[in-house]
């Protein structure tokens, strides 16, 4: 399928070892492993439906899409500029036919979402990566797009998880990342709806304290909290871990998933 180049101020970039191409602004936030990682923690299945929300460019549920056959995704994104980019990866990655971005704000009404084909009990999967740095708590970035995606204060995951719980049917499954910091809360905020929490942390180094969060709860479920094994980024010699080039490089699910 022929392919337009990348306008200007935009790069072409290969993730996931050339298995995906993302095109993405030279400037401003850029597609990092967070998106591959929480692509890894959502246990979708054949024929799921998901949605991505806060999927910039599409990394996330492109990667998921990617990753599970007959999956359909829609890729929610506030900006409509990024949003433009993630339907046009769906295109360059021949995903189109399973993949659809809208621009929308995560936190909009139900109203705004019914509207855009995403009614309240609709799907099996959500997966989402919210803005997790509190301008209170740490610096944010002078570039306007980048702070939009990485930071607001504490109260946004309640929207965003108001807007998870719509959307999800009955038993569907709700993952995030988050800041390891932020465990607390992530599972404070989950708890009045979800359960059966599963997490994982990731860990940049075997004598580094852990980054990142990733978790994955069950809507309408009573099960216990369970703390699943984590995952090591790179070894001592700070060489990536077979597990994390499985994982970044290969596409491949975390274990453990539901």
């Amino acid at each position: 399928m022929a392919t337009k180049p990348p306008a200007d101020g935009i790069t072409e970039d290969a993730v996931l070892g050339g298995r995906l191409r993302l095109r993405q602004p030279r400037r401003g936030h850029r597609v990092g492993h967070d998106a591959i990682l929480l692509a890894a923690a959502c246990p979708a299945r054949a024929g799921d439906k998901a949605v991505d929300l806060g999927a910039g460019v599409g990394a996330a549920g492109l990667a998921l899409a990617a990753r599970v056959p007959d999956t359909t995704v829609s890729l929610v994104e506030i900006d409509p500029r990024l949003a433009a980019l993630a339907q046009e990866n769906a295109g360059l990655n021949r995903l189109e036919t399973r993949v659809r971005a809208v621009a929308l704000d995560a936190a909009a009404p139900a109203r705004a979402f019914s509207a855009a084909g995403l009614g309240p009990d609709s799907v099996a999967r959500v997966l989402m990566n919210p803005p997790f740095n509190d301008p209170e708590r740490q610096r944010t970035s002078p570039d306007a797009g980048r702070a939009l995606a990485h930071a607001a204060p504490r109260a946004v995951l309640m929207p965003w998880i108001k807007t998870a719980t719509r959307l999800l049917r009955a038993r569907g499954t709700l993952t995030l990342i988050w800041r390891a910091d932020g465990l607390a809360d992530v599972l404070a905020a989950l708890a009045p709806v979800f359960g059966a929490a599963a997490v994982t942390p990731v860990y940049p180094a075997p004598d580094k304290p852990a980054i990142r969060i990733l978790v994955t709860a069950v809507k309408a479920s009573r099960g216990p909290l369970a703390l699943l094994a984590p995952l090591m980024l790179a070894d001592a010699s700070g060489c990536p871990t077979a597990a994390a080039e499985a994982v970044l490089r290969d596409g491949a699910a975390l274990p453990g998933q539901k």
